[in-house]
């Protein structure tokens, strides 16, 4: 199946992935962000097929507001969207995006000694969240 993704299209997966990354990272303020940034990061650019091309680089010129509020607002229905657009496209797309995002989580908050701290943790759930959030389309049996 021959995926066709816009320029808006790349920039909304850039900024779901991305952008959960620094949801994680300002979450995780209280350890160490830079840690959590970095890990998430090398998960995101490790990713393969077509996610793994699209999220070779960070989105520009992204402006993610002044508060993690501010950042969930955007970051959120952002991922949301990014799955139903690569689920309406191509279902497998879709999984390895799904895949990617958490594997990041996974990487960024086992930078933590210990468990990760509650903050960190419910934000990862939120992530989660609005990645399967995402309305299967008709006739998808997933």
């Amino acid at each position: 199946m021959s995926v066709t993704l816009t320029d808006q299209d790349k920039l909304t997966l850039r900024t779901a992935a991305w952008g959960a990354v620094s949801l994680l990272s300002a979450a995780g303020a209280a350890g160490s962000p830079h840690k959590v940034a970095t890990e998430g990061s090398i998960a995101l650019t490790s990713a393969t097929g077509l996610v793994g091309h699209v999220l070779t680089k960070a989105p520009r010129g992204v402006k993610y507001g002044k508060s993690v509020a501010a950042l969930a607002d955007q970051v959120l229905p952002a991922l949301t969207e990014a799955m139903s657009l690569l689920r309406q496209q191509d279902p497998a797309e879709a999984g390895n995006f799904r895949r990617t995002v958490v594997v990041a989580i996974e990487a960024a908050t086992r930078t933590q000694k210990g468990e990760p701290s509650p903050t960190l943790t419910e934000m990862a759930r939120k992530i989660t969240e609005a990645l399967d959030a995402a309305q299967i389309p008709s006739g998808d049996p997933a």
